[in-house]
């Protein structure tokens, strides 16, 4: 059992900025992994429970469920071949390299995620916290191609809005929980720059190169592996000498506290209890 409460999402985080390395995962020889979990960033991780940033050749997990969240699958660019998504609403849709897919499981729903035969899955997994008030809701999702995702440009840099809003252009927005999901890649000697507002907290994952984070007054660098989360910064800029790829997110914070016990979230142990009763009894659905 893994369950974790977190008193620190219902209050006023005590710092501004927390910074991690992840864990390091490598499950059989089809997945590898840097897991970043709501416990190494000081509160400042809200309204994301967990990021996995993985790579993926063959089928892993199996058939498995979700509830009082939204697990949000980030596919990059230099994916080769499709990924495979199922889910109990009936979903079963290739993911091609680019893609998002967006899971509200809420009450429950079961879900199956895997790579064709041949493909090499370049992604990453995002656990979305949800309102307290919606963590009951009917499961709901929806599939968003890469065709459809505007392209905004930097200095030197280019930025893939996968959701929300940046530089005056309006992505699909997240359901539930807004966000702002930038998928950042930036030449040798390049800038992005990001504005948003002082009351929302934003988690940055350098995914490849060296690359500078200034924010305010502050500056720090991060390395391929290195997550910073922030709150209060206004301005966000991220440039690289050498060129680099980073995701940024940016919401408000939910600031509610919450169990969590592998896939699921809840507001309380009795909430989990009840959702893995309806897990074992086969209330939450099938797929096959």
């Amino acid at each position: 059992m893994n369950t974790q409460l977190i008193d620190k999402l219902a209050g006023v985080p005590c710092e501004t900025h927390a910074q991690s390395d992840g864990r390091t995962i490598a499950i059989g020889g089809g997945f590898s992994a840097k897991s970043y979990r709501h416990s190494e960033f000081q509160g400042l991780m809200d309204p994301l429970i967990m990021v996995d940033h993985f790579v993926m050749t063959k089928p892993t997990f199996g058939t498995h469920a979700h509830a009082g969240l939204s697990a949000v699958t980030v596919m990059f660019e230099d994916s080769e071949g499709a990924f495979r998504n199922r889910d109990s609403l009936g979903n079963d849709i290739d993911l091609a390299p680019g893609d998002l897919y967006c899971f509200k499981a809420a009450r429950g729903a079961i879900h199956n995620e895997e790579p064709r035969p041949g493909a090499r899955t370049h992604a990453l997994q995002v656990f979305v916290n949800l309102p307290a008030e919606k963590r009951h809701d009917a499961p709901a999702a929806f599939h968003l191609a890469a065709k459809d995702i505007p392209n905004l440009s930097g200095d030197r840099a280019n930025a893939r809005l996968v959701l929300g809003e940046s530089k005056g252009v309006t992505g699909a927005p997240a359901p539930d929980v807004p966000l702002t999901l930038l998928d950042i890649d930036i030449q040798a000697g390049g800038q992005f720059a990001h504005q948003g507002e002082s009351g929302q907290h934003a988690w940055i994952l350098a995914i490849k190169g060296a690359s500078t984070v200034t924010w305010n007054a502050a500056s720090t660098d991060l390395q391929p592996g290195t997550a910073i989360a922030l709150a209060g910064a206004i301005d966000i800029s991220i440039s690289s000498e050498l060129g680099a790829h980073v995701v940024l997110f940016r919401g408000h914070p939910l600031r509610q506290a919450f169990v969590q016990r592998g896939p699921f979230a809840m507001g309380n142990a009795a909430e989990l209890d009840a959702v893995e009763a309806d897990y074992r009894a086969g209330r939450l659905g099938s797929i096959d």
